[in-house]
């Protein structure tokens, strides 16, 4: 009976073993299949071992709808795929295999060893022990698609592998020295897909403002503030409220890195190069409140300069260098400070206004932006609409989310049903 079951068994070919594709071999095999996994890195889960910065964040606690909400790259797509594995099963798949996990600040999700290799070793002996086969510095060259169906992997040394179906968890472009290269892309092309315009997320912005090139606010952070990119006509597209910092070459930290796929997506609808943001560095202030603010400094100490005043609420340099901006001395005491010099603090310190021109290259982001096209790929299985028996999970779909557990969330549950449906065939 059990030789019967095995020669009845769908034999899947998953190609990349990195984050998605350790979680479709689990899945394809815990669901019946004979499971093949090819991995051009000497290793597995090489990417996989430097998420969450090494400590690997492997979901994210909240609701399925929140998530969805911090997927701004197409996270509705995931809903059908959510309603099969979600994140609540996220946790329980690792904690049901021996691993503690532990919340963290909004949700976030890590092993309490503080260790992605915790989850790498995780994966592993799961493979061993589902009898996943595994062969590792294997390149695959391409897919052969015939009469509609893909039936045969070929490598680059001109082996062909058969098989009853192909999951394609190849990554995006970014880290490419984890072997993130974009292999998947032409892989996918070859059985007719699209592949949308491909660019950095999750990744510092780059500014040709003259206060950034002379370096006047470089390496300057600033806490709390809210981060918005600006459409053409001045209205805010997204809002971040979170830190950042000024670099040698632009802006960078977590408000910047959320809002950079926004700023690619106003270049492409607006066909423009320099987007406005819009900084408001006192964001926890209501305009009655910061008024109340700044009045009160000429009632409690009217011959104190704006600068010391300010410098309480911000850093020095960053006052400084606002002060400057709106044309103020920054040694005039407050009580000399005119109606006119009032509203100029005031949109400095709330819409300080500047330029971006793009981002740090792909191979520098956190995430890679676009992908397979999604309405060539069936929500519920993740195959292909164009060719049978070939699937898509991961980075390589073009779906992109904030860092925060998000995206990882997205490969885990995206590589667990192209699994599932993969064995099944469907």
């Amino acid at each position: 009976m059990g030789q019967l079951e095995l020669e009845a068994s769908m034999k899947v070919i998953v190609i990349g073993g990195g984050t998605s594709g350790l979680m479709a071999s689990v899945s394809a095999a815990m669901h019946g299949a004979e499971v093949v996994l090819l991995e051009k890195n000497p290793t597995l889960g090489k990417k996989l071992l430097h998420t969450g910065g090494t400590r690997c964040n492997v979901t994210n606690r909240r609701s399925p709808e929140e998530i969805v909400k911090h997927i701004p790259g197409n996270g509705r797509f995931l809903y059908s795929a959510f309603s099969q594995f979600d994140n609540q099963d996220i946790i329980q798949f690792f904690e049901s295999r021996g691993v503690r996990l532990k919340e963290e600040d909004h949700g976030r999700m890590f092993p309490v060893t503080d260790s992605a290799k915790t989850i790498l070793e995780t994966f592993i002996q799961e493979i061993k022990k589902l009898g996943v086969q595994v062969r590792t510095n294997v390149k695959v060259k391409t897919i052969r698609v015939n009469e509609g169906a893909v039936r045969v992997v070929e490598l680059d040394n001109g082996e062909q592998l058969q098989a009853d179906a192909v999951i394609l968890a190849t990554g995006g472009k970014s880290y490419p020295k984890t072997g993130s290269t974009g292999d998947g892309y032409g892989i996918a092309r070859v059985a007719g897909h699209t592949i949308t315009p491909l660019f950095a997320t999750e990744v510092p912005l780059t500014s040709s403002e003259e206060f950034i090139q002379k370096g006047e606010l470089r390496a300057l952070s600033l806490r709390n503030v809210a981060l918005s990119v600006l459409n053409g006509k001045g209205k805010a597209v997204v809002t971040h409220q979170m830190d950042m910092i000024f670099t040698h070459f632009g802006i960078s930290g977590p408000a910047v890195l959320r809002c950079s796929s926004f700023v690619h997506q106003v270049q492409e609808k607006e066909n423009k190069k320099e987007v406005v943001m819009s900084l408001n560095a006192l964001p926890d202030f209501s305009a009655s409140e910061l008024d109340a603010k700044l009045k009160g400094f000429v009632e409690e100490a009217p011959l104190k300069s704006i600068k010391n005043h300010l410098k309480g609420l911000l850093p020095e340099r960053y006052v400084e260098f606002l002060l400057e901006k709106v044309g103020i001395d920054d040694q005039m005491a407050v009580s000399r400070l005119t109606e006119a010099n009032w509203i100029a603090v005031k949109e400095g310190l709330t819409n300080f206004r500047f330029t971006v021109n793009g981002s740090l290259p792909i191979e520098k982001g956190f995430v890679t932006g676009g992908g397979v096209h999604l309405k060539e790929v069936n929500p519920k299985s993740l195959q292909s609409k164009l060719t049978q028996g070939l699937y898509f999970c991961g980075e390589l779909l073009d779906i992109h989310g904030y860092t925060g557990g998000y995206n990882i969330t997205a490969a885990f549950v995206t590589g667990y049903v192209a699994g599932m449906h993969a064995a099944f065939g469907d």
